[in-house]
């Protein structure tokens, strides 16, 4: 059963080059001219963040809130482009320096729900039933600091919340082990799916899956992919490549591994990801270096790099991979996936 892929990515992907160490490098790309690149490079979907769509909505109205966020969905017809899905961004805010929904502080957390539900209401607006958990925040850098079985509880109350305000919308959980905080509560994908079943809609609930994150819990991403496709809940993907155990680098697709990048290629085809409607997400930076003129390469690439892949799996035996399985003779296999790779 082979897959059907289409391919999306966020406004964020394409950025100015700032990062903890160094200013901005590159000039500001207005949202609308962002808009007009996704079609040339062959993207068909966006993400949004709930202020990507909605600029400065702690300061409107829920009504004027809805509104422009109707208006953004016209914007996104005339370019024929679809609503992937939209996140609260609840790590930037004063108000959840110690987590959203598990902040030590009741009218941080009230803050975080109202705007959970906020997002709710921009995603119908927007045309999208998937709203995303990345549960920045939600961790701790003291141990003692929150107590984890009430964090977990405070989490799992948080998605029954917006399933309950909202019975059309579901929830893909982005975990993640680390970073910005020391200790994530949510670190991967087996806690997210599991954070389901503490819901009365677990049907509702799935998972969002970042190459990156993976490896930085220092797991495979293909068997992570595969553990979620098992459980019928990898409803997205966010694909990128990671050089070792640090921080979240966001790489172009197969940057570092394009072996590690084949497996995740080929776990989704081979168990028809995207024939229900999922997304192939390219959650990939630009590089600090590009100059402006050449800083869109890493969507492109990235996407490319992907149907190559593609084409190098579904080139594959699997005849022959089945024989030398049943033999055992993993050299050999090893020897036939790698030729593979670098003819």
């Amino acid at each position: 059963m082979q897959g059907e892929f289409r391919f999306s990515f966020g406004p964020w992907n394409i950025h100015e080059g700032a990062d903890p160490f160094g200013p901005e490098v590159r000039k500001t790309i207005p949202f609308h001219e962002k808009l007009e690149t996704y079609k040339k490079l062959g993207f068909d979907g966006i993400q949004f963040h709930d202020d990507d769509a909605v600029p400065n909505l702690n300061n409107m109205t829920q009504s004027e809130i809805v509104k422009e966020a109707s208006e953004l969905k016209k914007a996104l017809d005339d370019h024929g482009l679809t609503a992937e899905f939209v996140a609260p961004r609840l790590w930037m805010d004063p108000r959840t320096i110690d987590g959203a929904f598990t902040s030590n502080c009741p009218e941080c957390r009230k803050y975080a729900i109202e705007r959970l539900k906020t997002t709710a209401d921009i995603a119908e607006a927007l045309g999208t039933k998937n709203i995303v958990f990345w549960l920045a925040r939600e961790g701790t850098y003291i141990r003692e600091s929150k107590d984890p079985v009430v964090a977990t509880e405070r989490i799992a109350e948080a998605l029954q919340t917006v399933l309950d305000y909202n019975k059309n919308i579901r929830v893909m959980i982005e975990s993640k082990p680390n970073e910005p905080v020391d200790h994530a509560f949510i670190p991967t994908i087996g806690h997210a799916i599991a954070m389901g079943l503490m819901t009365n809609a677990p049907d509702r609930v799935g998972c969002l899956i970042e190459t990156a994150h993976a490896i930085l819990a220092n797991l495979c991403p293909s068997e992570e992919m595969g553990f979620a496709l098992a459980h019928k809940k990898l409803w997205s993907v966010h694909l990128n490549d990671q050089n070792g155990l640090k921080f979240d680098q966001d790489q172009t697709f197969g940057m570092v591994d394009p072996r590690r990048a084949l497996n995740q290629v080929r776990v989704l085809d081979k168990h028809g990801y995207g024939l229900n409607g999922e997304w192939v997400g390219l959650d990939v930076k630009v590089l600090r270096t590009q100059k402006d003129e050449v800083a869109l390469k890493h969507l492109e690439y990235s996407r490319k790099i992907f149907l190559r892949l593609l084409e190098i799996s579904r080139s594959l035996d699997d005849a022959k991979i089945d024989a030398l399985i049943a033999e055992r003779d993993y050299e050999e296999l090893n020897y036939y996936i790698l030729d593979a790779i670098l003819k």
